[in-house]
């Protein structure tokens, strides 16, 4: 279903629900008055009882259904990205664990390959799953304290030249980064891994107030799952935590009722605004599937009551969170209804990755990534870039 109108539901537009015609064309979204005449030719979908929202998307996730990013091949990708879909999310970047040098690079061509594919099945089919939009890297230049499931042995300080390397590689499809600012060299390296089309975060880290500051001045726009794997806050030393509260960048938010209370969940977005948090799973491959021992990366994970920890140290080690119930959780710990906790999952990180123009939103000319949401904010249908979500025995994985 490539061109077709939505009729009889309410969009998502200018954060309200308006009752609102969607015409799909060519992959593109147009909003229309209700009840205007159909162009002919077009197939109808009744989306009585619906809410037709942005299709979500997830900057944050190192796997699912299965698969680990860093040991995925470009198929793999794909099969997350089938998975991701069933749960609400039509875009993601896939974050690369720090890995060896010659691991991360094999990474890096499973991505583009997974990316070239997926725009030869736009040309042919239509997508399949959610489209991948890049790579994130998780370091390697990070702080050893903060390391959280990072392999310390593999941690450096800052290097532009590796960076460089990576990003040619990729075709430039590494989008976005997480550093430590106080890890040595990284400060001044931050201006130049915005030259090379990266989004910068800081993560990981116990960096000073000063020295997180002056990250943020020097070109950071975010910080990775926000107040873990992070400094505490403390009334005489802020530290990285109170540079990111304090200042205008993104704050990713993990709502999966483990990593972050759902109080705290609250305070951040009193703090922040629901235009400066960014909801992520942080999923490993274990999302979708039962308890059971898993990897991370060189991790051995152990996930028991679909919560995931290193198997060595007892670290939490990602989630097994999925984009739907992100949402779902959103709702309940803040009592907001769903038109104000959407940005987090759609408008907020398209912003980030510079993709507002035609991701997150509903509005003409836009990609047409479109969630159906029933009366319980469930998920009732997907639209990847025009195409529906075909049902498949691999989507509805656990």
């Amino acid at each position: 279903m490539r061109d077709c109108c939505i009729i009889n539901g309410s969009a998502y537009v200018n954060h309200r629900f308006e009752e609102t015609t969607v015409q799909i064309r060519e992959g593109k979204l147009y909003l229309r008055p209700s009840g205007e005449e159909i162009p002919p030719g077009m197939t109808v979908y009744d989306g009585s009882g619906c809410r037709v929202v942005p299709g979500f998307i997830d900057i944050h996730t190192h796997g699912a259904a299965g698969v680990d990013v860093n040991a995925a091949s470009a198929e793999d990708l794909a099969r997350i990205g089938r998975f991701m879909a069933s749960k609400g999310t039509t875009a993601w970047l896939c974050s690369v664990l720090t890995d060896t040098r010659e691991q991360t690079e094999w990474c890096i061509d499973q991505a583009t390959a997974c990316m070239s594919r997926q725009e030869e099945e736009k040309k042919e089919s239509g997508l399949k799953g959610a489209a991948l939009l890049g790579i994130h890297l998780e370091g390697p230049f990070l702080a050893s304290e903060y390391k959280g499931a990072m392999p310390e042995y593999l941690l450096q300080k800052g290097n532009l030249g590796l960076l460089r390397e990576y990003q040619k590689r990729a075709q430039g499809r590494v989008r976005y980064i997480t550093v430590s600012p106080e890890v040595e060299g990284v400060l001044g390296l931050i201006p130049e891994m915005k030259e090379l089309g990266m989004a910068v975060a800081m993560g990981h880290s116990g960096a000073e107030y000063d020295t997180a500051m002056e990250a943020v001045r020097q070109g950071v726009t975010a910080a990775t799952h926000t107040m873990n794997a992070m400094k505490p806050l403390h009334q005489h030393f802020p530290g990285v935590l109170g540079a990111a509260l304090e200042s205008d960048v993104y704050c990713e938010m993990i709502c999966d009722g483990r990593h972050l209370h759902p109080g705290i969940v609250r305070l951040l977005l009193k703090i922040k605004g629901t235009d400066r948090t960014i909801a992520v799973t942080d999923s490993i491959m274990a999302a979708g599937l039962s308890d059971g021992r898993y990897r991370l990366g060189v991790n051995e994970v152990i996930v028991e009551k679909g919560d995931a920890k290193l198997a060595d140290t007892g670290t939490r080690a990602g989630s097994t969170l999925t984009m739907d119930k992100a949402l779902q959780n959103l709702i309940s710990f803040t009592g907001r209804p769903v038109e104000e906790v959407l940005p987090l999952l759609t408008e907020n990180p398209a912003r980030l990755l510079g993709l507002h123009h035609r991701k997150g939103f509903l509005r003409d000319g836009a990609d047409a990534d479109l969630v159906l949401l029933n009366v319980q904010n469930e998920i009732q249908d997907v639209f990847l870039e025009g195409s529906i979500l075909q049902p498949a025995e691999e989507h509805p994985v656990g």
